[in-house]
């Protein structure tokens, strides 16, 4: 008899389920629109989500490992990742959201606290409204969108996993270092006729991406855990920048930032999609190279560091 033929792997989110859902190392509220069969047959389906507050255009398909349950407990979770980032975001810098809004000033991760109560007054949830709206439309001018490919994504949760649940760290500083890994991906791409408009505009992206990561470093792309590492290793490499310590673990949490602060900078639209293509293929040239790149483990904090973590 021929053997029988697999079956699909059941679902385990319905339509209309209302979930949670990674997006970058955040945990966000969402709603299933839509379930897909997986590849294979023996793949867990995908889902196509709603994040809850968000653009349409932010709806997307999912793998099922990035989807967690409405329950209490993810709940906790979800508020824990955002009590992580809100201190490690000063009031100079915004950290970037994927649904396109800009964090507060008292340095949340995202625009709406789901760990606050709603506005009961009519009045304040329209003000509300109405501030958003016009924040839309200032960002709506210049909208970056900038696919994360699947690896990333999966890299991006285990970050998070490694640091804010193990109270792991990168190990610093890192080989190759943000500066070493950009020039690899400048030697990796075609050459551009020396002195062309072409070959300037290559030359500012890396210019760019590397002041906008020592910018960025210490205000928005660091959890709470991680802040005390900084203060050490500038003690230890007083003269270095960071993206001569730190590596790609962090620079591709810039990339999650990177659609929020561009946004509001004062480049024509021609300007930003020829900008868009240039971050778009380093995302893919960061993704062919993962396997290269990324640590598959993160080193373990020692208890004093552990304690002083606590005080920054």
């Amino acid at each position: 008899m021929p053997p029988a033929a697999s079956t699909p792997a059941a679902p385990t989110y319905k339509v209309d389920e209302k979930v949670l859902c990674f997006h970058g190392p955040m945990l966000y509220e969402a709603k299933v629109l839509d379930v897909k069969p997986g590849a294979d047959k023996k793949d867990p389906p995908e889902y196509k989500v709603h994040y809850k507050g968000w653009k349409n255009t932010w709806d997307e398909y999912v793998p099922q490992d990035r989807l967690r349950k409405m329950t209490a407990e993810n709940l906790d979770i979800q508020r824990n990742l955002k009590e992580q980032a809100r201190p490690s975001q000063g009031t100079k810098g915004t950290k970037g959201t994927p649904d396109g809004k800009k964090a507060t000033q008292s340095g949340k991760a995202g625009s709406e606290d789901f760990t606050a109560a709603p506005p009961t007054a009519r009045g304040q949830k329209r003000t509300r409204e109405m501030e958003m709206e016009k924040e839309d439309d200032f960002l709506r001018k210049h909208e970056i969108k900038l696919p994360i490919p699947d690896t990333l994504k999966a890299q991006l949760v285990d970050d998070w996993e490694y640091i804010t649940k193990n109270q792991q760290l990168v190990p610093l500083p890192r080989n190759p270092n943000v500066v070493q890994i950009l020039q690899h991906y400048r030697e990796a791409t075609p050459k551009k006729r020396e002195g062309s408009a072409e070959s300037d505009i290559f030359d500012e992206v890396i210019a760019g991406l590397k002041l906008y990561f020592d910018r960025s470093l210490g205000n928005i792309l660091l959890y709470r855990f991680e802040r005390q590492q900084l203060l050490d290793i500038r003690k230890e490499y007083p003269d270095k920048e960071a993206s001569e310590i730190y590596g790609v673990e962090h620079l591709l949490r810039l990339f999650v930032s990177m659609p929020e602060l561009l946004a509001h900078t004062n480049m024509d639209q021609q300007s930003v999609n020829k900008l868009r293509e240039h971050l778009d293929d380093f995302v893919k040239f960061l993704s062919k190279n993962h396997e290269t790149y990324f640590l598959t483990s993160y080193e373990s904090a020692s208890n004093k560091y552990i304690e002083q973590s606590k005080g920054v």
